[in-house]
């Protein structure tokens, strides 16, 4: 069990309630105080066969999941979370429950579910949702592009796929950039942008949505590799912000890693 400092910093009493019901129904646990990401990191690679437990916000479940695909391990265990701290609403969304003594019995008796991962040419990866905020979020035009099957995909994206404010505010920005979907061209830099949102799909593809300007038509694809290039772009990763870059290639890793969700 890994506790993560911030989680610790700003609320004892929920990692408290999560040790005690974890110590309490599993055989065998060891609990790691890290007091920074690269302790957590080393307490996570010396873990042996344990399965890895984590008390802490998105950011801890991120430096997690980015740790272990680093060391080539992230398959050989099922990743587990009980939300604490600042902000869960990727954990929330992915289906881990807000609430922590729920979250921590799931850790306990609930299932392992399989998720994909996309990852970059310079090693970051997406758990959730991807986008370009050029301009506002994906509007009602696209609003048919998702499907009831994928609710909690549809969620993360309206979640982490709000614009960058620009100053304290969030004007429509246009940008000119070249997006591939699997080899095919969906925008060019002579086709200026307001927003390209990326998202898990089933059977191992990433659902590409390019909003073009007002009165222009707009792009759908489905694809396991997605190219964007440009001059100097940046782009929001489930919800960290990344940038400027010129170019980055996503690659889907299809069921790269298992979470730890309640039993339904």
């Amino acid at each position: 069990m890994v506790i993560d400092p911030a989680a610790r910093a700003t609320d004892g009493e929920s990692v408290r309630i999560a040790r005690d019901v974890l110590c309490a129904g599993a055989p065998s646990v060891k609990i790691v105080f890290p007091e920074s990401a690269e302790e957590a990191e080393k307490a996570l690679a010396h873990r042996g066969r344990r399965h890895p437990v984590v008390l802490g916000d998105d950011a801890a479940l991120l430096r997690t999941v980015r740790s272990l695909h680093r060391d080539r391990t992230l398959h050989d265990a099922p990743v587990s979370l009980v939300p604490i701290g600042p902000r869960s609403t990727l954990a929330r969304a992915l289906g881990v429950p807000g609430d922590v003594p729920a979250a921590a019995r799931a850790v306990l008796d609930g299932a392992q579910r399989e998720l994909d991962l996309l990852v970059d040419e310079s090693g970051g990866i997406v758990l959730g949702a991807l986008s370009i905020p050029c301009g506002s979020p994906v509007s009602q035009t696209a609003a048919h592009w998702w499907t009831p099957v994928e609710k909690t995909a549809r969620s993360l994206v309206r979640t982490l796929t709000a614009p960058i404010p620009v100053n304290g505010h969030q004007p429509p920005r246009l940008q000119r950039l070249r997006v591939e979907a699997d080899g095919v061209l969906l925008a060019d830099l002579d086709q200026p942008v307001q927003e390209i949102s990326v998202r898990p799909a089933p059977a191992g593809f990433a659902e590409v949505y390019v909003r073009r300007t007002e009165g222009a038509s707009h792009v759908r694809a489905r694809a396991r590799t997605i190219t964007v290039s440009g001059r100097d772009f940046r782009y929001r990763a489930d919800s960290a912000i990344t940038g400027p870059v010129r170019s980055r290639t996503w690659t889907v890793e299809p069921g790269a890693w298992r979470l730890t969700v309640p039993r339904r």
